[in-house]
């Protein structure tokens, strides 16, 4: 009988705090916009780092590469 009065104490403390973040994260505008976020990983937009085909048709790694590239070097037959 005597845990309910350390445990009826520490539930509504835990309710006040849970309250408490609800309202700062609604001030915060953390509820803003939550469909957004959801739809980014959908996207296939390039970024930076990414490796991509080239309008010449070789991939990044072949155009980098000089065995592959296909130059005048690399077709040195006489």
């Amino acid at each position: 009988m005597n845990i309910i009065y350390a445990l009826i104490p520490l539930s509504v403390l835990l309710m006040v705090l849970a309250i408490g973040a609800f309202f700062w994260a609604v001030r915060n505008d953390q509820f803003d916009d939550l469909d957004t976020p959801a739809l980014d990983i959908l996207d296939e937009d390039d970024h930076p780092g990414a490796r991509s085909p080239r309008r010449d048709g070789n991939s990044a790694e072949q155009a980098e590469d000089p065995d592959t590239a296909g130059g005048q070097d690399s077709q040195t037959e006489d």
